[in-house]
C-alpha cells in the first residue's frame, strides 16, 4: 500500500466533523488548487468508515444519476426507488435515507454539477434546508476549479451561500513533509536536490510523487524528467489556468510571465502590456488565487508600495522557463530547454529559497506576522521578517544560497533603518542559506 504523508491537522478536523455529524447534518467544503491531494485525502478518510465517494463526470444527467445510484446501493446498501433521472430526486432520497442512518457522502468535482443541470444548486438548497434538521449525513464536497467553488459557496447571490457548516482549505505539503518524502526515496539526498524539488513542486503532492515515482530523486534527474517529451510539467500550468480563466487567458499569462521574471510592480507591468492591468491583477488575486499583493511589513493597508508575487512555486517555474520557451518545446528541442534551466537555475532558485524558508519558519515558529520589508526607494530591503506581536519579538533574516555571501554588517544597517517601525520589540537577526534547509 502506498504510504500516506502529512495531513495530520486536516484528518483531525475531518474526524471532528464526523463526530458532529452523528448528532446533526454537516456540510463541508474542501477547496484547494488542482493536484493538491483533495481526492486522496478524502478517500483515505472514508476508507474504514461507512461512506461513499461520488465523482462528477461530465455526462448527461440521467446517466450520472444511474452511475451514482448504482454506487450508493453497492457501497451504502440502501435501496433507491424508481428510475431516477434527476439529480434533485436522487439527492432527496439520499437525505431521506440519512434520517435513518449516518454515513459520509463525498462529491468530487462538485462545481461540474452546474454544467450538467444549471438549476441543480437551487434544488439542492431547498432539499437541504427541508431535511437537514432531521439528518445525520456528513456531506463533503470538493472541486478543482477554485474560482467556481468560491462563487458557489461564498457569493451571497448563489443558492448554496451560507449552507456550509465547515470549510477546509488544503495547502501544499510543509517543508518537513517534503524532506521526509525525499528522504524515503533518496536517503542520501543533498540540499540541492531538496531545493530543486521545492522549485518544481512547492510542496504540491502530485508533482512530488510524479518525480519520486519516476526515480527523479536528484536535481539532475528532476531537470531531465521535467523537460522530457512526456513531462506533465510542460503542460500542467496551461491546463490548470485555462480551466479557471477560459479562452481569454492571453493577457493573464503575459502578466504572470512578467511577474515571474521580477516585474512585480503594476507600473512596470503596464508599461510592457501597454494598458492598465489593475483589473487583471485583481482577478488573478481575488478570483483565481494565483498571485497576492506584497507590502512592506507594518506599512499602511492602503499603501501603494505594492509588489505582486506568484503564490505557487510550480507556476513561477512554468512561466519563467516553460511558457517563455514554448518554441523550443514545439520544435522538440528538449535538451536546449534543459540547458536553459540549468544555466539560470542558481539565479532562479534564490527566490525559491525565500519561499522555502518562509514556509519553514511558519511551520517551526510561533509568529503573528511574516513578510519582507523595503523602503520607498527600495534601497534598503530585508528578505524575511518573522514577528510575534504577543511576545514583542522580531526575527530578521538575510537569505542567500551561499552562506559565504551573507553580510551581517550590511544586514545590521538595514535593521537600523527598519526598527523604527517596531519600537519596544526585541530584535535579532541572522543569515539563512542552503546549509540551513
Amino acid at each position: 500500500m502506498k504510504k500516506f504523508y502529512g495531513r495530520i491537522k486536516e484528518i483531525e478536523a475531518l474526524e471532528q466533523i464526523e463526530k458532529n455529524s452523528l448528532v446533526s447534518a454537516n456540510f463541508t467544503i474542501m477547496e484547494g488548487r488542482r493536484r493538491i491531494g483533495k481526492t486522496s485525502l478524502l478517500k483515505k478518510f472514508i476508507e474504514d468508515k461507512k461512506g461513499c465517494y461520488l465523482f462528477t463526470s461530465r455526462t448527461s444527467e440521467p446517466l450520472l444519476c444511474r452511475q451514482w445510484q448504482e454506487q450508493l446501493e453497492a457501497e451504502l446498501g440502501f435501496k433507491i426507488f424508481g428510475n431516477i433521472t434527476k439529480l434533485a430526486d436522487l439527492f432527496e432520497q439520499i437525505m431521506e435515507f440519512s434520517k435513518r442512518e449516518h454515513f459520509i457522502l463525498v462529491i468530487d468535482e462538485f462545481q461540474d454539477l452546474q454544467l450538467i443541470n444549471p438549476s441543480v444548486f437551487s434544488e439542492m438548497q431547498n432539499i437541504w434546508d427541508s431535511n437537514k434538521d432531521d439528518s445525520k449525513i456528513n456531506l463533503i464536497v470538493c472541486g478543482s476549479v477554485y474560482s467556481m467553488m468560491i462563487k458557489i459557496f461564498e457569493d451571497s447571490k448563489e443558492p448554496l451561500f451560507g449552507r456550509a457548516t465547515a470549510k477546509i482549505s488544503l495547502k501544499s505539503f510543509s517543508p518537513s513533509v517534503c524532506k521526509t518524502i525525499l528522504k524515503d526515496f533518496n536517503p542520501r539526498y543533498k540540499n540541492e536536490d531538496l531545493l530543486c524539488l521545492y522549485m518544481l513542486s512547492g510542496g504540491v503532492p502530485k508533482y512530488i510523487f510524479l518525480l519520486m515515482e519516476s526515480g527523479s530523486v536528484t536535481k539532475e534527474k528532476m531537470l531531465k524528467y521535467v523537460t522530457g517529451i512526456t513531462s506533465p510539467f510542460l503542460i500542467d500550468g496551461k491546463d490548470i489556468l485555462v480551466s479557471e480563466m477560459g479562452k481569454d487567458y492571453g493577457i493573464y499569462f503575459s502578466i504572470l510571465y512578467l511577474i515571474s521574471t521580477g516585474m512585480t510592480a503594476q507600473s512596470e507591468i503596464d508599461s510592457v502590456i501597454q494598458k492598465n492591468t489593475g483589473a487583471y491583477l485583481s482577478n488573478l488575486y481575488k478570483v483565481f488565487n494565483v498571485i497576492r499583493p506584497i507590502r512592506p511589513l507594518f506599512s499602511k493597508p492602503e499603501s501603494r508600495n505594492v509588489r505582486w508575487q506568484i503564490t505557487d512555486c510550480y507556476l513561477r517555474f512554468y512561466f519563467w522557463f516553460v511558457y517563455a520557451n514554448q518554441s523550443l518545446i514545439e520544435l522538440g528541442q528538449h535538451d536546449l530547454l534543459e540547458g536553459l534551466i540549468t544555466r539560470d537555475y542558481e539565479t532562479f532558485t534564490g527566490k525559491t529559497l525565500e519561499y522555502y524558508f518562509k514556509e519553514k519558519i511558519k511551520e517551526e515558529n510561533q509568529i503573528t506576522l511574516l513578510g519582507g520589508w523595503w523602503d520607498k526607494k527600495s534601497k534598503n530591503e530585508i528578505d524575511l521578517i518573522a514577528v510575534n506581536e504577543i511576545e514583542k519579538k522580531c526575527l530578521i533574516y538575510e537569505i542567500k544560497r551561499n552562506a559565504k555571501k551573507i553580510d551581517l554588517n550590511a544586514l545590521k544597517e538595514k535593521v537600523d533603518s527598519f526598527k523604527q517601525n517596531i519600537p519596544g520589540y526585541e530584535i535579532s537577526f541572522t543569515g539563512l542559506s542552503m546549509d540551513d534547509m
